[in-house]
Formats: C-alpha cells, sequence, structure tokens
C-alpha cells in the first residue's frame, strides 16, 4: 500500500511552501516553521481546569501546564512532546492534550523540557523526570490518590517517555501504569534499513534525524547510554504495559519495533501497531485521517488501564 491520499496531499502543500530542507536549517527557522504547523490543529475542547506552574530544575525551570477534562479525571497522562529534542513547546501540543483529556477522561500534563542546542542532553531527560516525579507528588490535587500515572509522547517524546518509565522503576520513582510510545526514537543507529529507504524521506528524512541528534547530543560516543538510546537499556523487564505506534513510511520504525520487541521478549505486556500507509508525525497532525486512527487506539488503550486500576482498588478493599 502507498502513502495515504491525504497525506501525500498535505506534502504537496508542504512542497509548495518553498522553505529549506530541516537539516540545512537553523533551530529558529525549524522552530518557526513548527508552530506555523500548529496552527493546522483546528479548535481545542474546553477544559473544567487550566492551570501552568513551573519546577525548579538545576540552572532553570521547567513549565508544566495541566489540562483538566470537563468530565472528572479517572487517570492522569504525562505527555512529552515531540520535536527531536530540538523543537517544540506545549502551546504547539496543546490541542492535541486538550484532546486526549477529552477522549480519555484523564488529566494531561504537558512538559516544557529545555531544548538543545541551548540545553543538550542530559538536560530534557532531567528536566522530564523531575516533572514525571512532580506529578506523582501532586497526583491527588490533580486526579485523586488512586488515579493511575500514564507516560506517553510522540518522536522524541516517545524516547523521553520509554526513558521515564525505565528511570521510574530504577529510582522508585512513581509507578508508571502504562507507556505510551508513538513512533519513538529509541537508538541512534542511522543504519537501519527505515533509516535509508527512499521511500521514507517525508516529513522527516535520514538527514534530519542526523540533525536533530547532533545538536541534541553531539557527542556520538555517549549517544548509546539508555538515557539517549532506551534501546540499549540492558534489561527491560518490569517495566509499564507499552502500546507503541509506528509508522510505515517513517525513518524511525525500525527501531520502535526493536524496543517493541525488547519490551516483549522482557515479558511486558506491549501492543505494537504499525500504522499503514502513514509517515512519522500523523498522529499529531490531527486534520490528517490517520491521526484518528492513532487516537483511537491510544484512547482505548488509556481507558483499558484506567478501568483495569480501578478493579484492582476495588479487589483490594474487599
Amino acid at each position: 500500500m502507498g502513502l495515504d491520499l491525504k497525506t501525500s496531499e498535505f506534502l504537496e502543500q508542504m512542497a509548495n511552501r518553498d522553505g529549506k530542507p530541516l537539516h540545512e536549517s537553523t533551530p529558529d527557522e525549524v522552530r518557526a516553521f513548527g508552530s506555523a504547523m500548529a496552527e493546522l490543529a483546528g479548535p481545542a475542547p474546553q477544559m473544567a481546569r487550566v492551570e501552568e506552574i513551573a519546577i525548579d530544575v538545576p540552572d532553570g525551570a521547567v513549565k508544566l501546564r495541566i489540562l483538566v477534562p470537563i468530565e472528572a479525571p479517572r487517570g492522569v497522562l504525562v505527555y512529552y512532546h515531540g520535536g527531536g529534542w530540538v523543537i517544540g513547546a506545549i502551546d504547539e501540543f496543546d490541542t492535541l492534550a486538550r484532546k486526549l483529556a477529552e477522549r480519555t477522561s484523564c488529566a494531561v500534563v504537558l512538559v516544557e523540557y529545555r531544548l538543545a542546542p541551548e540545553h543538550r542532553y542530559p538536560a530534557a531527560v532531567d528536566d522530564s523526570y523531575a516533572a514525571l516525579e512532580w506529578v506523582g507528588e501532586h497526583l491527588a490535587d490533580i486526579a485523586g490518590e488512586e488515579a493511575p500515572l500514564i507516560v506517553a509522547g510522540d518522536s522524541a517524546g516517545g524516547n523521553l517517555a520509554a526513558v521515564m518509565a525505565i528511570r521510574a522503576r530504577d529510582r522508585g520513582g512513581p509507578p508508571i501504569a502504562l507507556q505510551v510510545l508513538i513512533y519513538p526514537a529509541t537508538d541512534a543507529d542511522f543504519s537501519r534499513p527505515s533509516h535509508n529507504d527512499p521511500e521514507n524521506q517525508l516529513l522527516l528524512t535520514h538527514e534530519g534525524m542526523v540533525w536533530f541528534w547532533d545538536h541534541y547530543l553531539p557527542e556520538s560516543a555517549r549517544r548509546t547510554e539508555p538515557d539517549a538510546s532506551p534501546l540499549h537499556t540492558p534489561d527491560l523487564s518490569g517495566l509499564p504495559p507499552a502500546v507503541v505506534l509506528t509508522a510505515e513510511y517513517d525513518v524511525l520504525r525500525d527501531e520502535g519495533e526493536a524496543y517493541a520487541e525488547r519490551l516483549i521478549q522482557a515479558n511486558v505486556p506491549t501492543d505494537l501497531k504499525r500504522y499503514v500507509g502513514q509517515m512519522h508525525g500523523f498522529f499529531v497532525l490531527l486534520m490528517l485521517p490517520g491521526s484518528e486512527l492513532g487516537f483511537q487506539q491510544v484512547v482505548k488503550a488509556v481507558k483499558a488501564c484506567v478501568v483495569k486500576a480501578r478493579k484492582v482498588r476495588l479487589v483490594q478493599q474487599r
């Protein structure tokens, strides 16, 4: 099957913008493009409560946006946005997060981790974990003491969500009920077939991913550190259940699926689905039909997680 028709039309429109390729651009130029793309997301659902707070981290602060849906929240989903650790902002993911909150009946916390190259690895990882710890400590205020805690993210955000699940396990951090990894970056290995397939050089290209890693973690020898490339984590056992979405036409497809296979081998319940006819970025492109398909899988998984957590509580109370 070829690329989805609506996606092909979208890419044609993008090609007419006369912009430079990502790998030939500066971070500021790419950030401006990302901001313009966010305007295509459409109207955002109303929330019962929106709160912004800043938590202190070494040499700075991390902003969190807490989105509480109109229906009483039954869980809390911490969302790490994509953008190669270089671009992206919570304002650009606000509509997506609100839609997740509305459809899952969970509060969603967006994390504005600091970006490279101004703040290189491991700043994004440390910021993300500081945010996770804060949410864990304030779970009762957000959605109730017994609400399940879920981590999720797309692309570089999927990388961070995966690392958060591992850190929480290894550091005795907040118990995580589910990890949702949307076409995650899991390994800085540019030799995989999906990285070099000409058909996959679309919204994200091989050269573009190299550009992102060069800004995020220039020291190539450190890119196999588990906090940078979670696929290199020696032991993945004992991690929370995972939902992994990959796209057929995506340079990151192989590493995302390799991570899912590692999770399966470690006996971690894992729901892996490759979206045929879709490209990298399909989930956050809310105007395209592929996004709705991905949403349905994520919403179903989150709701099932919430129901399971409730059943466990009822058993424990007997």
